[in-house]
C-alpha cells in the first residue's frame, strides 16, 4: 500500500477535529442513516413474534412504552450534542459529566452493544438470503449460515473503512428497498384481513393499554426487547463530526427518525395481529416455530407469489444495519483512543478515506468472534442477543440522561425551556431506562431465562449483565497502564476540554 493510503494518528489537542472528514452528511442523510441503523424490516422480523409472546395483545402497548424513554433520551442526546458535537456521544459527555471512569463505561456499553448486535443482524441476513437459494433449504444448515455470516461482516466492514459518504448512498438504496417492501407488505396485508378475518382480531384500543396486561412481568419482558427496535438512531449523533451543522443537524434528524420508526413498527404491528392474531399455534404470532421470521411466515399471505420480496428485504435490511451498526462503534472507539481510554492505536485515522481505520477494523473483527464464538456454544442466539443489547443500550442511555441534567446543572433552571428539555425530559427518561435495566438484569438471573443457557446460567444473563461487568475489570487493567495516565487522571478529557470538531 503507498504512502497516500497510510494511516495516522489523530491528535487529541487539534482543534481542527480528529481528523475524519467534516461536513458531508446533511439532514436527509443523517436521517436515512438513523433509520437505517434501526432497521426497521429487520428489526420486527427478529423481534415482532417475541415481543408478542411476552405481550401478547398488549404488543403495541409495550412499543409506546419502549418508544417514551427512547424519545426522552433522545432530547438529552440532542441537548448534549448542541455543546459538544463529539463523535464519542455518550463516552465523552459522560466523562464531561460525572468523570473518567464513568465515561468510560458509558464507552463500553456502546462497544459492547454494536458487538454482541452484530450477531443477531448477520444471523438475520444470512439467513433470509439463503432462503432465496432454491428452495430454501441450505438456510436450515447451521455452517452455511454461519460462514455466509462471517462473510457479510467482513464486508460490511470493508464498506465502513472505505468511507462515509459511500456508507451513506448504500443506505438510500436500501432503504428505499426497505420501504417499498413495508408499505406492500402493509397494503397486502390489509387485503388479506377482509378475505379471511377469522384468522385474526378486531381491533381494540385496549391493546395499547399497557394495564391491561395480565402479565407484568412479560410485558417488561416486551419493553426490554422493543428498546432494541428503536435503539440506532444515535448513529447520527456519532456521525456529528462528519455532517454539517454539526451542533443542530445530528439532533434533529435523531428526533425524527425515532417518530417515523414509531408509526411505522405500530401500522405493522397493528396489521399483522389484525390478520394473524396473537395465537400460539399456525400463524399466530406468537407460535414459537414462527416466531424468529414473522415476515417469512406472512409472505404469501401478504404478497402471493411475490413473497420473496419482503424475505429479499427483511435481508437487505440486515444488511443496512450491519453497516450502521460498525459506523458508531468505531467512532466511539475512535473518541476513546483519542483522549486516552484506549490504546493510541485506536485514534488512528485512515488517511485517504479519512474513516477511523483501526476502530473500524477491530469492530469487525470483534463482532466476526463473538458470532462465531457464540453460534459455536449455542445453536439459537438471536433472542438473547437481542435482549443482551438492549441491557447494554439502557445502561449507556441512562448514563446520557443523567449526563445531560448534570452536565447542564449551571442552566437548568435559567429558563422554562431548559427546565424541560435538559431537565425534566432528560430525568424521565433516564428513570425509565434505569427502571428497565435493574428489572431485567435481576429476571436474567433466572436460569430459565431466555432461550439458551451458558455456563448454566442465562445465555442471556451471561452476554448482557456478563460483558457489562467484564468492563470494569479491562477498565481496571488499562487504568494502570502509563498511557492512560492522562485520560483516567482527567487530564485529556474533562468539563473543561475544548471541542475537537471543525464548525464548518
Amino acid at each position: 500500500m503507498g504512502s497516500s493510503t497510510q494511516s495516522r494518528p489523530a491528535t487529541s489537542l487539534e482543534h481542527s477535529g480528529k481528523g475524519l472528514a467534516s461536513g458531508k452528511l446533511g439532514l436527509f442523510p443523517s436521517t436515512v442513516i438513523g433509520l437505517a441503523s434501526t432497521a426497521p424490516l429487520y428489526s420486527l422480523a427478529a423481534t415482532l413474534g417475541f415481543i408478542v409472546m411476552a405481550a401478547g395483545a398488549q404488543a403495541p402497548a409495550a412499543l409506546i412504552a419502549a418508544f417514551i424513554p427512547m424519545c426522552l433520551t433522545a432530547f438529552a442526546y440532542r441537548e448534549l450534542n448542541t455543546a459538544i458535537p463529539d463523535s464519542g456521544t455518550a463516552f465523552t459527555w459522560a466523562a464531561k459529566a460525572f468523570g473518567p471512569r464513568t465515561g468510560w463505561m458509558a464507552g463500553w456499553g456502546v462497544m459492547v452493544a454494536g458487538v454482541i448486535v452484530m450477531a443477531s443482524q448477520t444471523e438475520v441476513a444470512s439467513k433470509y438470503l439463503l432462503l432465496l437459494i432454491g428452495d430454501g433449504s441450505i438456510a436450515e444448515n447451521k455452517f452455511l449460515v454461519t460462514a455466509f455470516g462471517a462473510v457479510i461482516i467482513v464486508a460490511m466492514t470493508w464498506v465502513s473503512y472505505r468511507n462515509v459518504e459511500t456508507g451513506a448512498w448504500a443506505q438510500y438504496l436500501l432503504m428505499a428497498l426497505q420501504y417499498a417492501a413495508i408499505i406492500a407488505f402493509c397494503i397486502g396485508l390489509y387485503f388479506a384481513i377482509g378475505a379471511a378475518p377469522v384468522l385474526g382480531l378486531q381491533f381494540s384500543w385496549d391493546w395499547f393499554n399497557p394495564f391491561a396486561s395480565d402479565n407484568p412481568a412479560g410485558f417488561m419482558q416486551a419493553v426490554l426487547i422493543a428498546i432494541f427496535i428503536y435503539w440506532g438512531w444515535d448513529t447520527c449523533l456519532a456521525l456529528a463530526e462528519e455532517t454539517k451543522n454539526p451542533r443542530t443537524t445530528p439532533g434533529f434528524a435523531a428526533l425524527l427518525s425515532t417518530v417515523m420508526l414509531l408509526v411505522t413498527y405500530i401500522g405493522i404491528t397493528v396489521l399483522a395481529m389484525m390478520f394473524a392474531g396473537v395465537g400460539t399455534e399456525g400463524k399466530g404470532l406468537a407460535n414459537p416455530d414462527g416466531a424468529e421470521d414473522v415476515f417469512f411466515a406472512l409472505r404469501i399471505d401478504a404478497l402471493g407469489s411475490w413473497g420473496w420480496l419482503l424475505v429479499f428485504a427483511v435481508a437487505v435490511s440486515a444488511l443496512a444495519t450491519c453497516q450502521t451498526t460498525i459506523l458508531p462503534t468505531a467512532r466511539g472507539t475512535l473518541a476513546m483512543g483519542v483522549y486516552g481510554a484506549l490504546p493510541k492505536r485506536f485514534s488512528t485515522i485512515s488517511a485517504l478515506y479519512k474513516t477511523p481505520s483501526y476502530s473500524t477494523l477491530f469492530t469487525g473483527a470483534a463482532s466476526l468472534v463473538f458470532y462465531v464464538g457464540m453460534t459455536i456454544i449455542s445453536g439459537d442466539i438471536l433472542a438473547d442477543t437481542i435482549e443482551s443489547t438492549s441491557l447494554a443500550v439502557a445502561m449507556y442511555y441512562a448514563i446520557t440522561s443523567f449526563a445531560c441534567i448534570w452536565y447542564f446543572r449551571s442552566s437548568l433552571f435559567s429558563s422554562a425551556r431548559n427546565i424541560l428539555m435538559r431537565f425534566a425530559l432528560p430525568l424521565i427518561g433516564g428513570l425509565m431506562m434505569t427502571g428497565v435495566f435493574l428489572y431485567s438484569a435481576v429476571s436474567m438471573l433466572d436460569p430459565e431465562y431466555g432461550t439458551t443457557t451458558v455456563l448454566g446460567t442465562s445465555g442471556t444473563f451471561v452476554m448482557g449483565v456478563g460483558s457489562l461487568a467484564a468492563g470494569f475489570l479491562v477498565m481496571a487493567l488499562w487504568s494502570r497502564r502509563p498511557a492512560a495516565r492522562d485520560y483516567f487522571e482527567g487530564r485529556s478529557l474533562n468539563e473543561a476540554t475544548p471541542v475537537l470538531v471543525p464548525e464548518h
